[in-house]
This record gives structure tokens, C-alpha cells and sequence, in this order.
């Protein structure tokens, strides 16, 4: 409970060690999760509720409810291995009856729990083979109780190794002691009254004290119109500044790219051509081009790229195309050779594994203006590399291209045109409203002739024939990739892992199957190497976490399992199933998930059923609860603390006419009612908007 008696005022952007209980130590625990001022403490926002609830007698427990029950461990706690899970067992008792509590991968409670000792546990019943159980129930402390025992709404924030519940409720208890009330509001009176938005005190303290469920969802209303209404009307702000950068760059030759675009195998889908005349037109327009290029796997960016890229060369000027990791620099860098093919273009590829000799040849050659098309990894726009002349930068959605970025390169005197492609397709409404600093085109289309990618949904009783269909494929000279949710066995869950899956199959594969694995974790070089060796066909099988994810190009892989399907998201299952049905074989992939949920069943059911990019981001839009829309947590784009794109549309579009109207009459900033909200602006535009594409 806060003590409203012991006010001290502090400015909130003071240290959290000012605040009685946060010494050195626990700050640096803090400062971990991004707490280092009293500010960043209030504005730490709950990711979740539990509601309070009263105990319960064992006798009373039904399927599917939620219950707190107290009572004593018959016997000594039993563990026994089902496969890659280790089952830890008690039997509970009161005065009413008796109920198994189950827990998984948890051997450590087998030391833990004493037979005779009274525990206090709170978790869901459901039937587990074929007896009325608790599984992995939350075993509660005294000092748990105090929140889950007669208690209204419980807040429950993110965590970090060493902060526990109890030590972010305190801390923030102290912080809203010393708050008391006293933050001034940045929006004025009068927009509160328009949208109907709560004070910014009563919101932050009914965000982490709810008084009910409707004082928590308006408290959240205002909190999130906040969020959104800062970052659109920056986006807003950074675009309308970036048209005063006007265009120093002439484009008047074009033979190489109409030969190119003649003699190409294949023809422009409709859409591509669309997409290309956009960008030929802001090149030629009188201000820089930022635009974002969206388009499903598959659906040919790399060639529109590579087209403008021919368009810069021809006229005398230098590109640069970055890409997330060396592996990708390297495929751009093959499949843009094929297209460079028959034109005088000087292409050098710089990445991190070449030696500091090469690196300093290739720095020369760029500065000398000898080499035409830079391609590599974000290192190519850093210290050290010098342009003669810089027309254009092409980059990805993981590396947005920032104002850090474009004023470095205007401080060597370029002021380039930026396209940012993007293989993650968003709804377009949705899409206009989140890059809003940027120009956006769609290619909506696949070019014609694409062969599908036979997709299944089963579950883990085909492992057996999965892996058999595995066998097959690889005897027909093709490659599989298998992913995992885990980098390793984790105690806390049941999933499948990356380490010891991949020493399974090496035991139940036959042994002349090359396989082997990798993961996030692993040394760039190693990583590296791994891929190289799969896409040179030396490897079989890569057993990987969704590191493979994006843009990696192995045209004979004709084959994707996903392990434990229903851990990722529909764009994530949409991304990894595009690494196959690259070349002329007919590919598959197989989600395998034992999945039990209704929600579960219809992602599941939805990737069996299509395999449109754009139809499935609409499904995930209006299915996904809680998470990162569309991997957009990739893109560079700032996450939000408590607003969720998916959950709070409605809230989003109010947010962008506010947005909209402020960005068109900026002059009401200068207003005195608006003082604070100009002021909170130009605070938000220096932290976040540094890392937003322009």
C-alpha cells in the first residue's frame, strides 16, 4: 500500500539512488531493465494483471479455473524423464481432499519441497492424464500473499535476474510516494477533454494501483494515446524537416538501365514496374527520396533495387546496399553480380572478416572513386569510409536508416536517397501510419510461375514419418532446414532445443547425413562459416533458432520443419517458410506442434491455408493478443512501453489525427496551454527519434 504521509519532492529526472532502499547495488540491477530515473521508474508499466483471489478447499477445484490453496506434501517429491521432459510430481492434501501438482523441466523443487511441510501454491487445474491436477503451479511466499490474498487487480511487471515482484513494487511505491500528484500534465485541458483521457497522475498511479478494471483501462487509454501521439507526430515532424533537403542529384542517362531492364529472363510483375517508376520519380524530384519498398518473400525487391542502383552508377554517382550479416552481403553481392553482368560496374564487398590490409585497399578504391556499388554490412556508411560522390543508400528494415546516419554522411557532404526494402508486410492502412516518416510502395505480387510451398500442420506423433520425408529429400540431392524455439535445453520449459535436437538426429539419422547447427549465440565467425558451409551444400540439415530468418537464399533447401510451431508468430512462421521454394524443386514445410489452443489451432490453420504475405499480416493483426506485430521489433523502430499496435488500433488512429493536426498547424505549439506538450516533444524528439529512418 503507498504511504501518502512521507512526501519528499524530488525532480523526476533524479537518480533512483535517492530513493530509500535503492542503494548502488540494486540500482545497477535497475538500470538493467532501463530504470535509472524516478521518471523511468513510475513510467515502468505492469505488462500484466492477476486478479486477487481467495483460497480455496481442494474439494472445490474445477477443470480450467484459477485457485490458491494451502495445504501439506503428503510424500517426498518424485522426478521421472518422458522423453527430453522431466516430470517433478507431489501430492498436496488439506483438510478436504488431495490433488497432484505437476511441474516440468524443475528438478531443483526436488530439493526444495519437504514431505510434511506446508506450502501455499496458486495455479489453473486441468485434466492431465486422466486425474484433476495443478500444473506448474507459482508455489507463494509470505510476502507473495500479501498480493494475491483478498486483493483486487495485481500488477505484474518484467523482470530481470535479481529484481524480484516484491523489489519493483516497493520501488515503485517509493517513487509514487515522492510523485505524490505532482507531475505537471503535457497535454493541455483541452485535448483531455476532446478524447476523453484521464491526467497523467491518476493514469500512472491507476496503471500500477487499479482501482477497478475501468479505472485501469482509462488509465491505459491515456498512458497509450500518449505513446502513439509522441511517436507519429515525430515521425510527422522528422519528414516535413527532411523536404527541405533538396535534391543535388541528376539522373539523365539511362541506357544501362533500359538494356538491363530488356534484357532481364524474365518479365516485371505489374506491380514491380509500379514500385520502380515510384522511385525513378523521387530520384528525379526536387527533394531526397526516403522511401520504404514492402514486399512479400519472393516477391522480387532485389531486382528493383538493383535497378536504381544502375540508374545511380550510369550517371556517375556511387551506391551502397547493407545487409544484416556478412552471409547476406554475400548473396547480394552474387545475385546483383548476375544482373551487373554485362555492364562496366565496379562492385566491392566490405564486411568484417576481411582483413585490415583489404578493408584499407577497398577504402582507397571508394575514396577514389573506383569502385561504383559498395556492399556490405553497416560498416560500409562508418568512420573510416569516405565517398567521392554518394547518390544512394539502400538498406533493410533491420538497419533503418537514421539521422545519426544521414548526418554523419552530410558531414562528409552527402545527402544520399534512401530506400529501405522490407520483407515483412504489414497492413497498408497500418503501414502508413507507423512509417510515417517515410514514402511507402507495396509489391503485392508474385512473379507468375512461383511454385507454392506444400504446407502441413501435425503434430509430434509424425516426428517419426517427418523425419523419414527428411531422409527422402536429402537423397534426392536437396537441403533441410529444422527450427527451434531454444538455443538449449531450459529446465523451466518443455521445447524443443537447437543443441540436443541436432545430437538426436544425429543418432536416429542415418549416418551419412551432414548435419549440424546454429544459433544467435555463437560467435559471428562461427555463424558465418555454418551458413556458408549449407549454402555451399556441404551440410544436409541446419538445425537452427529463426536466425535464418530473414533474406537467407539457399535455392536447393526445398525443405522447412518448424519444431513447436506455436511458439512463433504468423509472420515468423510466413518469413521462415519463404527460406525454401527458391529454386525449381518443389519445396514444403511442415509446422509440428501439439498445440491445444483454439487460437494455436488457427494460426496453425491459417499458414496450411495461404501463403499471401499481406493476407496473412491482416490475420495476425486481428488475431495476435499481446506481442511484436510482425517482427517489428526488427525494424529499428522504438518499442513502446505499454501501447500494443495490434490491441490498440483504435486508440493508434485517434493519436494520428491529433498527430496529423498539430503536424499541419505547428504554430499551436507556441500557444502557453501547449508549453509543456512542446516541451515533452523536443525532450521525446532528442531521445528517441535519433534512430528513425528519415
Amino acid at each position: 500500500m503507498i504511504c501518502r504521509n512521507k512526501v519528499i519532492y524530488m525532480e523526476m529526472s533524479q537518480p533512483i539512488t535517492e530513493l530509500s532502499g535503492i542503494g548502488k547495488k540494486k540500482a545497477q540491477l535497475f538500470n538493467k531493465i532501463g530504470i535509472t530515473s524516478l521518471m523511468d521508474l513510475v513510467t515502468y508499466y505492469p505488462t500484466t494483471y492477476e486478479k486477487g483471489i481467495d483460497f480455496s478447499k481442494i474439494q472445490d477445484i474445477k477443470p480450467n479455473g484459477r485457485y490458491l490453496i494451502q495445504g501439506e506434501i503428503l510424500l517426498a517429491p518424485v522426478s521421472k524423464r518422458a522423453g527430453h521432459i522431466t516430470l517433478t510430481s507431489i501430492r498436496l492434501k488439506d483438510d478436504t481432499g488431495e490433488i497432484s501438482l505437476t511441474w516440468f523441466n524443475q528438478l531443483y523443487l526436488q530439493k526444495q519441497l519437504k514431505e510434511g511441510e506446508t506450502i501455499t501454491v496458486m495455479g489453473k487445474a486441468s485434466y492431465k492424464y486422466e486425474k484433476l491436477q495443478l500444473t506448474s503451479p507459482k508455489i507463494l511466499t509470505k510476502s507473495d500473499l500479501e498480493y494475491y490474498e483478498d486483493k483486487g487487480i495485481i500488477p505484474i511487471y518484467p523482470l530481470t535476474k535479481g529484481l524480484s515482484q516484491k523489489a519493483i513494487r516497493l520501488a515503485v511505491a517509493s517513487a509514487m510516494d515522492v510523485v505524490n500528484n505532482t507531475i505537471e500534465d503535457h497535454i493541455p485541458a483541452s485535448m483531455r477533454e476532446t478524447y476523453e483521457l484521464e491526467t497523467f497522475n491518476d493514469a500512472i498511479f491507476q496503471v500500477h494501483y487499479p482501482k477497478n478494471e475501468i479505472a485501469l483501462n482509462h488509465a491505459r487509454k491515456r498512458l497509450i494515446f500518449d505513446e502513439f501521439l509522441f511517436f507519429q507526430l515525430g515521425l510527422m515532424m522528422l519528414k516535413e524537416d527532411q523536404v527541405k533537403i533538396k535534391n543535388q542529384y541528376t539522373f539523365t542517362n539511362c541506357k544501362w538501365y533500359e538494356d538491363t531492364l530488356e534484357k532481364l529472363p524474365f518479365t516485371l510483375t505489374r506491380a514491380q514496374g509500379s514500385v520502380l517508376e515510384e522511385i525513378i520519380k523521387d530520384m528525379n524530384g526536387l527533394y531526397n527520396m526516403n522511401r520504404l519498398v514492402q514486399g512479400d518473400v519472393g516477391s522480387g525487391k532485389t531486382v528493383v533495387a538493383a535497378l536504381a542502383i544502375i540508374l545511380a552508377v550510369e550517371n556517375g554517382y556511387q551506391s551502397v546496399l547493407m545487409a544484416p550479416t556478412e552471409v547476406l552481403a554475400k548473396q547480394h553481392l552474387y545475385s546483383l553480380e548476375e544482373i551487373f553482368l554485362d555492364l562496366d560496374l565496379r562492385v566491392g564487398l566490405l564486411v568484417g572478416s576481411m582483413t585490415k590490409k583489404e578493408k584499407m585497399d577497398l577504402y582507397q578504391k571508394i575514396e577514389a572513386g573506383l569502385i561504383d556499388v559498395v556492399i556490405g554490412t553497416h560498416a560500409v556508411i562508418q568512420e573510416g569510409v569516405v565517398f567521392k560522390d554518394l547518390a544512394l543508400v539502400i538498406t533493410d528494415e533491420q538497419h533503418r536508416f537514421g539521422v545519426l546516419q544521414r548526418e554523419m554522411l552530410a558531414g562528409k557532404g552527402h545527402y544520399p536517397h534512401v530506400l529501405v526494402m522490407s520483407g515483412t508486410p504489414i497492413p497498408r492502412t497500418l503501414g502508413l501510419i507507423l512509417y510515417g516518416d517515410m514514402d511507402v510502395s507495396v509489391i503485392d505480387e508474385l512473379p507468375p510461375g512461383r511454385k507454392s510451398i506444400e504446407t502441413f500442420s501435425v503434430n509430434a506423433s509424425y516426428r517419426k514419418r517427418v523425419h523419414a520425408f527428411i531422409v527422402k529429400e536429402i537423397e534426392a540431392g536437396r537441403q533441410c532446414y529444422i527450427v527451434c524455439p531454444m538455443v538449449e535445453e531450459n529446465e523451466e520449459n518443455d521445447l524443443i532445443d537447437v543443441i540436443s535436437y541436432t545430437e538426436k538426429l544425429k543418432i536416429e539419422l542415418p549416418p551419412h547425413v551432414r548435419i549440424d547447427y546454429l544459433h544467435g549465440q555463437m560467435r559471428p565467425k562461427i555463424k558465418n562459416e555454418t551458413m556458408e558451409r549449407f549454402t555451399r551444400g556441404e551440410l544436409d540439415i541446419l538445425v537452427s533458432t529463426t536466425v535464418i530468418e530473414v533474406g537467407i537464399n539457399v535455392p536447393n533447401a526445398s525443405l522447412m520443419i518448424i519444431e513447436d510451431a506455436q511458439r512463433f508468430g504468423l509472420a515468423q512462421l510466413h518469413q521462415l517458410r519463404g527460406r525454401v521454394g527458391r529454386g525449381g524443386n518443389q519445396s514444403y514445410c511442415i509446422l509440428i506442434s501439439d498445440t491445444k489452443s483454439a487460437l494455436g489451432k488457427k494460426r496453425m490453420a491459417i499458414m496450411t491455408e495461404s501463403q499471401d504475405g499481406f493476407y496473412i499480416a491482416q490475420k495476425d493483426l486481428e488475431i495476435r493478443g499481446h506481442g511484436d506485430l510482425l517482427g517489428l521489433r526488427q525494424s529499428g523502430m522504438p518499442m513502446f512501453k505499454i501501447a500494443n499496435i495490434v490491441e490498440d488500433i483504435e486508440i493508434l488512429k485517434q493519436a494520428n489525427i491529433v498527430a496529423k493536426t498539430i503536424s499541419e498547424k505547428r504554430d499551436i505549439l507556441q500557444e502557453a496551454t501547449y508549453e509543456r506538450f512542446r516541451n515533452k516533444l523536443e525532450d521525446y524528439m532528442e531521445t528517441n527519434m535519433s534512430y528513425i529512418a528519415l
